[in-house]
């Protein structure tokens, strides 16, 4: 008993001990129950509500067709809590793809609107549904091409509708309507998305994929006839048997390919239509497409997986022209590294020969793109987010938007030369550039300015917590955090391990600075900087972005109500007081703190 007595009073003296050498420790440091109503802005709270921020596409996702063009690119608006108010998104004047309206007959294409959206689905075992806003530019551009790839599914009983975001808020909302045109495809009332090329080949091809055998049968010479003169890529295996595991292996390899159509024979005379010898081992393939390398025969092994790697390999031609069109074929293929070549028409016809022989190296291991530097519609804009000036020609290699690296090319357009470039590229050698606008000869403000070629020494500064905000010029959504953002950083200054910066995702790359979107705001604790940033997904309010920095600094600080004002009932101005590590617990030895005395405390 004795024994147990004595322990309890070492123990409680031990505690009295430690809080009288640690008396910050000994109370509570909770920032919930901190007196924040210093930091709140009615007017803020007002302006912006306290959704998460949402974010945008990536820019380069503009010249990318297959992806969705998001609405938060073209205006500041926001989100309420029962769903995305689609009533009013953007400004079709800062469309990047501004198209003409123009007459389409869209007699086929059925207009779903809440009432009869239930009907549609449930009457139809296949519907094809877009989600467009009436000002997005890659919508009008779709239409023409939607409105007639309707016309021809329509006799194979699939339906193509078309809804109206901005006006059927609820049914956007109920599928997650993110940008536009978002197109789904509805199979007995089971919906999947649609990634697939713009124009009407693609859709049908990726249509009749889905709802038919995969592989049809070529038995007659005027059905070949039609297949060879329809304009889209085609596969031809021809076998010893329409059934059987040569059919099994084509079948299977044509799942993977949305965009190509595959057939099968066993006549001669149209095996050799497709420049089939006829009397050549069965089973035999060739892939026909319209480009200048019009036939590609097969020499590989009769399975799923050499079909499919051939076909991928060579669907391409040796050289994409970046358009609208096949925006999606590169950014979507499975061949993700990329050779780039920005090229005005005049020096064309020099380079461009050097550049096709060099591709004929790489087939099935990179792509070739040529971008033409006279179209004002893609072809500048691609070239500014690559960081592309003059008029070429210039070479760049791209990684792919997964992992996005790209790599200069300083040399002679010459096939060798692009030859051993496209070699060191395959291999890893080749060193990243990336974007930088000059680094600012005064960068003194509240919230730093960060660029390219100064990442390093103020965002990947080991002895700083660093708040980066990643913008761009254009996007609302930054405009309308920028008031906030400048608040945040005031009533942060005067604490010295902690960073408050900005840098224009648009003009400025940095590995460690990936933004999906924009605005994206990350988060680099000190000490830490080899990991990965923390994204910052909270309110868009000082108060909260002050709790994240306080629950997430690496090196604790903490802020201080200022003390009312006895000599004035104007709102104090004055910078809160600010408590770290060395000044939190220590009586205060002055009633009034200068902003220099805070400093210097720190």
């Amino acid at each position: 008993m004795a024994f147990r007595v004595f322990l309890l009073l070492s123990l409680l003296t031990a505690l009295l001990v430690f809080s009288a050498v640690s008396p910050s420790l000994a109370t509570s440091d909770n920032v919930d129950d901190e007196d924040l109503s210093f930091l709140e802005d009615p007017k803020e709270e007002s302006d912006h509500p306290t959704n998460p921020l949402p974010s945008t596409d990536s820019e380069l996702d503009e010249f990318n067709e297959g992806e969705e063009e998001d609405p938060e690119m073209y205006g500041d608006e926001d989100e309420d809590e029962g769903g995305e108010d689609l009533s009013d998104l953007g400004n079709p004047d800062s469309d990047p793809f501004p198209a003409a309206a123009a007459e389409v007959d869209e007699k086929d294409v059925v207009v779903i609107k809440e009432r009869n959206f239930t009907d549609v689905i449930e009457k139809n075992q296949y519907v094809m549904v877009e989600f467009y806003a009436p000002w997005c530019g890659h919508c009008q551009s779709l239409a023409p091409e939607y409105a007639a790839a309707a016309t021809e599914l329509k006799g194979d009983g699939v339906v193509l509708a078309k809804i109206d975001a901005t006006e059927e808020n609820e049914l956007a909302h109920q599928y997650s309507v993110q940008g536009f045109p978002t197109i789904l495809f509805f199979v007995d009332g089971e919906h999947k998305p649609y990634n697939g090329g713009r124009t009407k080949e693609t859709i049908v091809t990726w249509v009749k994929k889905k709802i038919g055998p995969g592989v049809y049968n070529l038995t007659t010479l005027d059905d070949a006839e039609k297949v060879l003169t329809s304009g889209n890529k085609v596969v031809l295996g021809y076998l010893n048997s329409l059934v059987g595991v040569e059919h099994d292996q084509l079948a299977a390899a044509s799942k993977a390919e949305d965009d190509v159509n595959f057939y099968q024979t066993v006549n001669p005379d149209v095996a050799k239509m497709f420049h089939i010898d006829p009397e050549s081992k069965r089973p035999a393939l060739v892939l026909v497409k319209r480009e200048a390398e019009k036939i590609s025969h097969f020499d590989g092994e009769f399975v799923k997986s050499d079909i499919a790697s051939f076909v991928s390999a060579n669907k391409l031609p040796l050289v994409s022209v970046f358009t609208r069109e096949s925006a999606p074929e590169i950014f979507e293929s499975a061949i993700k590294k990329q050779v780039l070549l920005f090229v005005t028409q005049n020096e064309s016809e020099k380079v461009l020969p050097e550049f096709e022989e060099a591709a004929k190296s790489f087939k099935g291991k990179l792509i070739f793109v040529s971008v033409d530097l006279d179209n004002e519609d893609y072809g500048k804009p691609v070239a500014e987010y690559f960081g592309v000036s003059g008029n070429g020609p210039k070479l760049i290699a791209y990684t792919g938007n997964e992992d996005p690296k790209k790599h200069f090319f300083d040399g002679e357009i010459k096939s060798d030369k692009i030859k051993a470039f496209g070699e060191e590229f395959l291999s890893d050698k080749l060193k990243p550039f990336y974007k930088s606008d000059p680094i600012p000869e005064k960068n003194d403000e509240d919230v730093k300015i960060v660029v390219g070629d100064n990442f390093d020494d103020i965002v990947l500064d080991e002895s700083k917590d660093v708040l980066l905000e990643v913008y761009a010029p254009w996007c609302g959504h930054c405009q309308a955090l920028e008031p906030m953002y400048n608040k945040l950083a005031k009533h942060l200054r005067d604490i010295d391990s902690l960073v408050i910066a900005k840098m224009d995702g648009t003009t400025n790359e940095h590995p460690k600075a990936k933004a999906e979107g924009f605005p994206t705001i990350l988060f680099f604790p000190a000490g830490n900087k080899t990991a990965e940033p923390i994204t910052v997904d909270t309110d868009r309010t000082v108060v909260a972005f002050y709790k994240f920095l306080r629950k997430h600094a690496t090196i604790p600080f903490k802020l201080e109500k200022p003390a009312a004002s006895t000599e004035s009932t104007k709102p104090a101005e004055s910078t809160p007081k600010v408590e770290t590590t060395e000044t939190k617990g220590k009586p205060d030895s002055t009633t009034k703190t200068t902003e220099s005395d805070s400093k210097d405390e720190l």
